[in-house]
């Protein structure tokens, strides 16, 4: 159920999208999950997700709210390339994740990033996006832990 060509409902999306991420409260908290949260482990991550986690909140915020935004392309809702073009954020985050995200659906939830994972590995425009992203995550993690 894909869109052959984006439309104005499409560009419409596009900027409430953006309009939502500028939220100040959202901004904060992708900040933190963007330059704060760089899980070596997945036991860090299984930390992420417990609610005494300082940064819980903002995970909670950004990977739902990013799970919303991609489910539209999923469920093609939105033309695919043309919004990926501009909301390739949530892929970094789930780059991030994506290395532990067996054992997060074992203790958490089976369907976590799920709309993530799809736009990342089964959606064209979403993988290739999504392959230089998470080349892009990866040398970043090693540059830190020199």
């Amino acid at each position: 159920m894909s869109k052959e060509s984006p439309d104005h409902h499409d560009a419409e999306l596009v900027l409430r999208v953006y309009e939502l991420r500028r939220d100040p409260v959202m901004r904060e908290s992708r900040r933190s999950l963007l330059y704060e949260f760089w899980p070596q482990s997945a036991d860090e991550v299984a930390a992420l997700v417990k609610p005494d986690h300082p940064l819980n909140a903002a995970y909670r915020q950004v990977t739902t709210y990013w799970e919303m935004v991609y489910g539209m392309v999923r469920h093609g809702i939105v033309h695919a390339e043309y919004f990926l073009e501009t909301n390739a954020e949530g892929l970094f985050v789930f780059a991030k994740l994506a290395p532990h995200l067996e054992r997060l659906r074992a203790e958490h939830t089976p369907n976590v990033l799920r709309n993530a994972e799809w736009v990342a590995r089964e959606c064209p425009p979403g993988q290739r996006i999504f392959e230089t992203v998470s080349a892009r995550v990866k040398r970043l993690a090693e540059a830190r832990r020199r």
